[in-house]
């Protein structure tokens, strides 16, 4: 599951309906952002315009609602290294002046003021994209 879960509110139902899906043994993975500090983010983000709209949770909560919905954790790495690298290649791409078709066309004139504030909010441990693999038991 890539960047799907932060976008639901209600992480409990939606990994008992993975589960309900899933045969006993079978590995599940989830790829999202997740909370990481208690401050308040800056908005725009590329996933939420507001706080209102924001539904990213902490990996506690997921891994509560995980085990919740029968599945076994096997293992949890936070990514914000890679994301920090990426926002620095993302950087230097765009210094060279060559813009290639991306996601960033899609997300449109507010796109700058998103990233800004999702890598600010990376670098300042605010959030961080989280791995998680899991067994359905």
């Amino acid at each position: 599951m890539l960047h799907v879960g932060m976008n639901i509110a209600d992480k409990s139902s939606l990994f008992s309906e993975v589960a309900r899906v899933l045969h006993a043994g079978a590995r599940f993975g989830v790829y999202d952002v997740m909370r990481t500090g208690a401050v308040e983010l800056s908005y725009p983000l590329p996933w939420a315009g507001t706080a209102d709209t924001n539904t990213i949770a902490a990996p506690e909560q997921y891994r509560d609602a995980l085990s919740a919905a029968g599945f076994e954790i096997l293992s949890e790495r936070q990514r914000r290294d890679v994301a920090l690298d990426y926002f620095a290649r993302q950087r230097a791409q765009a210094a060279t002046g060559s813009a290639a078709l991306g996601v960033q066309t899609l997300m449109g004139a507010r796109r700058p003021q998103m990233v800004r504030n999702m890598s600010e909010s990376i670098a300042a441990g605010l959030i961080a994209p989280v791995e998680i693999i899991a067994r359905r038991r």
